[in-house]
C-alpha cells in the first residue's frame, strides 16, 4: 500500500441569524464557548468550525484529509479542526494502517505535513517518506538554489532523496494521484463546501461521500 496524502479546506454552511433579539440573547452563551476553546473567535452559526488559512486570505470551515491509492481509491479520510496540516499526517498513516490492515511501504505528502518530528516517525516506522519541506518544494517546481541549509539528520537525508531524480520522480507521481481525486470530489461532486454544520455531522457527510467516490471508481473498474 502506498498511499499519498492530501488535505484540503472545506467551507462550512453558513447563515445569519434572522432576528436582533436571539442573536443578542445568545451572546453569554457564545462567550462561554469561546472561553472553553481557548480561541480568540468563533463562527456564531457553526462553533466547531476553525478560520483555516488559504490562499487570499481565510476560510471558516473544517481541513478533510485524504490518502489515497495509486489507483486512485480512498483509502483513509477524516475531518478535524485542525488548522496546521502536520499534525495530521501520522494519524492519517496510522488510519491508513488500520483501514488496509499492513502499513504502508511508501507516503508522499505535500509540503504542508512537513515537521522534523514527521520526518523522524516516519523513519522509526520504516515507511519510504517524502515530504518536502518549504525551500526543497520551492526547488522542486521552479529549480534554482536552497537558500537553508538542512541541519537536523532526518532532514538532510529527506533533501538528499527528494534531490535524487528517483525520488524526485516517485515525489512528482504525487500530484497524479491524489489531484485528478480531489478534482472529481469538487468539480464532480460538488465538494467545494459541506452542507452541513457541525464536526460530527460534517464528518459522515463527508464518510459519505468519499464512500460514494469509492463505489463508482470500483464499478466502472469492473
Amino acid at each position: 500500500m502506498i498511499p499519498t496524502i492530501r488535505t484540503k479546506a472545506l467551507r462550512s454552511g453558513q447563515r445569519s441569524d434572522r432576528a436582533a433579539g436571539t442573536a443578542t440573547a445568545a451572546i453569554p452563551e457564545r462567550l462561554e464557548r469561546l472561553r472553553k476553546s481557548g480561541l480568540k473567535k468563533l463562527s456564531r452559526t457553526d462553533p466547531d468550525s476553525r478560520f483555516l488559512r488559504e490562499r487570499g486570505g481565510f476560510t471558516l470551515g473544517y481541513t478533510a484529509t485524504l490518502a489515497v491509492s495509486e489507483d486512485h481509491l480512498i483509502v483513509a479520510q477524516r475531518v478535524t479542526q485542525e488548522t496546521n496540516d502536520n499534525a495530521l499526517l501520522l494519524p492519517m498513516v496510522e488510519l491508513v494502517e488500520q483501514q488496509c490492515g499492513e502499513k504502508p511501504q511508501r507516503a508522499s505528502a505535500d509540503t504542508g505535513f512537513f515537521s522534523l518530528d514527521n520526518l523522524r516517525a516516519l523513519e522509526e516506522r520504516s515507511i519510504d517518506g517524502y515530504v518536502p519541506d518549504s525551500n526543497l518544494a520551492r526547488w522542486l517546481n521552479r529549480g534554482g538554489r536552497l537558500r537553508l541549509r538542512a541541519k537536523d539528520p532526518a532532514h538532510r537525508r529527506m533533501r538528499r532523496k527528494l534531490r535524487d531524480p528517483v525520488g524526485r520522480a516517485i515525489y512528482g507521481r504525487r500530484k497524479a494521484i491524489v489531484e485528478p481525486v480531489n478534482g472529481v470530489l469538487k468539480e464532480q461532486r460538488g465538494m467545494r463546501r459541506f452542507r452541513r454544520r457541525g464536526l460530527e455531522k460534517v464528518a459522515v457527510e463527508w464518510a459519505l461521500t468519499t464512500t460514494a467516490y469509492n463505489l463508482t471508481r470500483m464499478w466502472r473498474a469492473n
